[in-house]
């Protein structure tokens, strides 16, 4: 095989490859005498069929197929044989081969950049620690309360309010006809839960058990149900019984029913989870402060295909939203030259990070496990009870899911790999100001 740099321009290469007809040749009759052995032809005994005959019925369809492994393996010899690391899949063309000659093309490369990355230990980040205040951890066990308020039947007489339970029967119909999905025996309702349609909670207010009522509503035109949106339905209701909310109480006794020794580890576990809450956020704001330094102290050259590429992805979703009337203001203020401009600065950041952040992984071994993959699927999973099984083959199936479930697990991985490092200082703030948009989008992960 012989391999000629043909050009060589910034990150991008092109070889011409040629290789003997005489390789191609012993690959082919290899092949066929493989397929001799496979194939029953009339007029010969299994694995003694002349090659000729071979050639002249299967020659054709061997031939594409040597061709194909004879064009992956020279191109993986020539890619290993001039040192370079492709950062694309390799571009194959102006193929040609006859018969008895030698196979040749081009291949055309886009290279990973030379990337050097800078001083990880030198780089000083900020983190926001919020505490949860005491009135959070009291709202949140007031929420709890309510959640499992006991209800005790209402007096004689007593007419519904909101906050109420009314036990119902009902059945709803459309034009006098009965639809599915629109009828239902000893229904608990909270009234004000907003569980109903809007409208149907309204005008249960004031009955009294054994009342019988009609409701009518509108269900709304974005209502999930084709043919129930924008119609008209009558529900006859029958009051079964009204109960009030007896006094919540947020004591032991409250704990203990959730599965806690006492009111105060109730409070420090709720305490921990809005912490785990707002440590998240912080998390996610140290990230973006962090890219932001990364991409600002990394000038390396990028791979024009790579950018062309990921600004075509994103110029595809600011199309969909200008037909929908659904871009930024600040977007809708810009030219279309000056849109195109401002995305294609976020498609160069974006594989700038990408790129940077796939050699530090790679320069320190920093690998996804099969372990946090299957938690992530199992995380997928989870979303679709009762598909499960479904969900998982579906990943293990499909590799460029499994892609999708990889690289925010590699990602989060090496920023903390590189947060470990740096010299990160802790300042206590409040929520408000952990949860403001960064001034002028200053610290935002494009």
């Amino acid at each position: 095989m012989q391999v000629t740099e043909i050009s060589a321009e910034g990150l991008k290469r092109e070889y011409r490859i040629s290789v003997p007809a005489a390789d191609i040749e012993g690959k082919l009759v290899a092949r066929l005498n493989e397929v001799g052995q496979e194939v029953r032809v009339p007029g010969f005994r299994a694995g003694k069929v002349p090659l000729a005959v071979l050639r002249t019925r299967f020659g054709d369809a061997v031939r594409g197929e040597v061709l194909q492994s004879t064009i992956e393996d020279a191109t993986s010899s020539a890619i290993e044989d001039e040192g370079v690391r492709p950062a694309m899949q390799p571009e194959i063309g102006d193929l040609k081969f006859e018969d008895g000659e030698d196979l040749e093309y081009t291949l055309n490369l886009e290279l990973m950049p030379e990337i050097e990355p800078v001083d990880f230990a030198a780089l000083e980040l900020e983190r926001m620690v919020v505490r949860a205040e005491d009135e959070k951890v009291e709202e949140a066990v007031g929420r709890l309360a309510e959640q499992h308020r006991h209800f005790s039947p209402a007096e004689e007489g007593a007419e519904a309010k909101d906050g109420d339970e009314v036990a119902i029967d009902f059945v709803g119909s459309i034009d006098g006809e009965p639809f599915e999905g629109g009828a239902a025996e000893d229904f608990v309702l909270r009234l004000g839960s907003g569980q109903f349609v809007p409208g149907f909670e309204e005008q249960l207010l004031g009955v009294k058990s054994g009342d019988e009522k009609t409701v009518e509503i509108d269900f709304p035109e974005d209502y999930p149900n084709d043919e129930l949106k924008g119609r008209t339905a009558s529900f006859a209701v029958t009051v079964k019984e009204l109960r009030s909310p007896d006094e919540t109480l947020v004591d032991d006794d409250l704990a203990k029913h959730v599965g806690f020794d006492d009111l105060d580890s109730l409070k420090a576990t709720i305490r921990g989870e809005i912490e785990g809450q707002y440590e998240r956020i912080a998390r996610d704001r140290l990230k973006r402060s962090l890219l932001d330094r990364l991409a600002e102290s990394h000038g390396f050259e990028l791979p024009p295909g790579m950018v062309e590429r990921e600004f075509e992805t994103i110029w595809s979703q600011i199309e969909e939203a200008r037909e929908k009337d659904d871009l930024d203001d600040e977007d809708k203020a810009l030219s279309d030259d000056d849109l195109r401009g401002r995305y294609r600065g976020i498609a160069e950041r974006r594989v700038r990070l990408a790129l940077l952040l796939s050699e530090v992984g790679r320069a320190n071994n920093i690998r996804v496990t099969e372990d946090e993959m299957t938690r992530a699927m199992a995380e997928q999973a989870r979303m679709f009870q009762g598909r499960e099984a479904e969900i998982y083959e579906f990943y293990r199936n499909n590799p460029e899911a499994m892609q999708s479930l990889q690289a925010p697990i590699f990602e989060d991985k090496v920023v903390d790999f590189i947060v470990e490092m740096a010299q990160v200082t802790d300042r206590t703030v409040g929520i408000d100001e952990l949860a403001a948009e960064p001034e002028d989008g200053a610290d935002a992960a494009e």
